[in-house]
């Protein structure tokens, strides 16, 4: 009771109540829709034949978000990605689609990279659908990653979905898309569906496509529990979210779960899906994704491919999970203030946990300190990873020119992993050297094939064979070394054919080779993260013109500084960095010229002591100099 001191009048005091909204009512909005209306696909193409625009049109036409809440590439979440426009992580949205037959569908969406250094991302997103859309461009028509991506489907046994997207540009020509379509890949065209992701044309004829060639999802409610990680990030507040896809069971709200690799127990604290905000549910039921939060708060513990179980009578075999991502390029990652050391280690912990094929360990280097040796799929990982750990981390770094993992036979019988040059063993104990080999795809037009013959043949390619897969485009198949294909082989690639080649790869071995350790002297001492392995014969001009490139690139000191290129005990090239001259003179003001000599000699004595105690500043463009040799 409340009692009112200048009237005297009691009042009921009003009684506050929690409102409760049941689990049911958050669901009224979403659909509960039998299995067989669930469809489970990837839109998967080369890079940019427009898969994210399509993925836009898609929640348009599907209203899974409000006018207000699109923007272009809605399903890239990270800044680096709108920056860039690519999709450099995998996302999962359920829609909901009231298809012409009047049936409601749930379609679960996973838009997937198109760059072939994130393959591995369009191989883990395949294993959680039952089909894909593979994405064509109705002017470029089948390009390197076509191929691929279309390869990794079939294998997996999805159904394929061929959509022939910018059919509103002038230059498209879809008719004859469709026929390389049927060439190329083998697919029906009759069944390709003519689409544009600007204008929105033909997207409700693809969703019918999807609705009725995707076949529903298979698996039992009433099995164990058998679910697949497919992607995972660490949340702060709830710990490890994991995307999931049920594969037999269901999973619901305070179950008792166990990661069968890990063997890490949890709770599920919530269960829901993303829409592309997460939509909490009661349960996920066998064929669905959607998400888990487990609540662990070791990343390390949840991995891709991962299954999930119950704790109790739960599935006795693991499902199949994924092929393992092989690192192929690797490069040392420094912190500037060697205090962040720590602080990089937690960062590369929290990143490995979504993105599984990064590789790292320990390295110290007597130039930039303490770090990592960090493995990487390709160039273009390698530049988001440090991004990502710049941006998201707050961390400022300094990376080594990227190198590749070499198998060096010594003379005792022993095989050697060497990642980083400076852990080359002495010339003397070295039996052979292995590197490993690529088979490179590379499509061009028939007009160009001459350009990548050369470009190819100067990067130590050496030639399989050419399939001419229509008039307007040919097939081209080389094994190039992985070490050539670091350097700036896709840069001239490009730049040689005016941007119409593609190139695609894959690792297929190792092959001897006559390498040696081209290492660089600043002021007459070596800087361990500006070695590199080089074939010999080529040691000394690339020797020659990194050289050079550092001259330009290294600041004046007040010294000079000599640049040596070294292979063992011989010199290959030398530069030097001028001094920079500091004018003592000029608060001089006339007067004995013997007070001018006095300051010149005293300033001659001075730059004799810092040259020889004095260290040269090494600025980050020095270390990725060694990309742009022999441009």
């Amino acid at each position: 009771m409340v009692v009112y001191a200048n009237s005297l009048r009691i009042v009921p005091r009003l009684r506050l109540t929690a409102i409760i909204i049941p689990m049911s009512a958050r669901d009224a909005y979403s659909p509960q829709v039998p299995r067989e209306r669930v469809r489970n696909f990837s839109i998967v193409a080369h890079i940019d034949h427009g898969k994210s625009t399509i993925s836009d049109r898609i929640l348009e036409a599907t209203h899974t978000l409000e006018d207000r809440e699109m923007t272009s590439q809605v399903l890239d979440t990270m800044d680096i990605e709108r920056e860039r426009g690519i999709t450099i992580k995998s996302n999962a949205v359920r829609l909901f689609y009231e298809a012409d037959d009047g049936e409601v569908y749930a379609l679960n969406l996973i838009d997937t990279p198109g760059h072939v250094d994130f393959s591995y991302e369009v191989s883990r997103s395949l294993a959680a659908c039952e089909g894909a859309v593979l994405v064509v461009d109705a002017t470029q028509g089948v390009e390197a990653q076509t191929v691929s991506n279309a390869l990794l489907a079939m294998n997996a046994n999805l159904e394929i979905v061929v959509a022939i997207n910018k059919i509103d540009l002038p230059s498209a020509e879809p008719e004859r898309i469709k026929e390389e379509v049927e060439d190329v890949l083998a697919l029906p065209a009759d069944d390709a569906v003519l689409v544009s992701g600007k204008t929105g044309e033909g997207i409700h004829d693809l969703l019918e496509a999807i609705v009725a060639l995707i076949p529903p999802p298979e698996g039992d409610d009433g099995d164990p529990l058998a679910a697949l990680v497919v992607d995972s990030w660490f949340d702060a507040y709830r710990g490890v979210v994991a995307i999931v896809r049920v594969m037999d069971g269901e999973i619901r709200a305070r179950d008792q779960l166990l990661l069968m690799a890990s063997k890490a127990p949890f709770d599920a604290e919530e269960v829901g899906y993303r829409q592309p905000r997460e939509v909490p549910l009661r349960r996920l039921g066998a064929g669905e994704v959607g998400y888990v939060v487990t609540g662990l708060k070791d990343a390390a513990l949840v991995h891709a491919g991962d299954t999930i179980t119950s704790r109790e009578g739960g599935a006795t075999e693991a499902l199949g999970g994924y092929r393992e991502a092989k690192p192929m390029v690797f490069c040392g990652l420094f912190p500037t203030d060697t205090n962040d050391f720590e602080a990089l280690r937690d960062a590369l912990e929290r990143l490995t946990l979504n993105d599984p094929s990064i590789t790292w360990e320990p390295e110290n280097s007597v130039a930039l300190g303490f770090g990592f040796r960090v493995g990487f799929l390709g160039l273009l990982h390698m530049e988001v990873v440090k991004e990502r750990l710049e941006r998201e981390f707050d961390l400022d770094l300094v990376a080594t020119a990227p190198s590749v993992d070499y198998h060096v036979h010594t003379t005792k019988g022993t095989v050697l992993d060497v990642k980083s040059p400076k852990d080359l063993p002495d010339p003397s104990s070295i039996a052979f050297i292995e590197e490993p080999i690529l088979k490179a795809t590379v499509i061009v037009p028939p007009d160009y094939v001459g350009a990548v013959m050369e470009l190819t043949t100067e990067h130590r390619g050496t030639f399989e064979n050419m399939v001419y897969l229509s008039e307007r485009s040919v097939e081209m198949h080389w094994k190039v070394p992985l070490s050539e294909l670091i350097l700036d082989y896709f840069d001239q690639l490009k730049s040689r054919t005016k941007g119409y080649a593609s190139l695609d790869y894959d690792l297929t071995g190792y092959a001897e080779a006559d390498l040696v350790k081209l290492d660089i002297l600043l002021a007459g001492d070596p800087v361990d993260a500006l070695s590199f392995i080089v074939p010999r014969e080529r040691a000394q001009a690339m020797g020659h013109d990194l050289a050079v490139k550092l001259k330009e690139i290294i600041p004046r000191q007040l010294f000079e500084v000599p640049i040596q290129a070294v292979v063992g005990s011989r010199v290959v090239a030398r530069t030097n960095v001028k001094a920079r001259r500091k004018d003592v003179l000029a608060k001089c003001y006339g007067g004995d010229i013997s007070r001018k000599r006095k300051l010149l000699e005293k300033q001659r004595e001075g730059k004799k002591r810092m040259k020889s105690i004095g260290k040269v500043d090494v600025p980050q463009e020095a270390f990725m100099a060694i990309l742009k040799v022999g441009e």
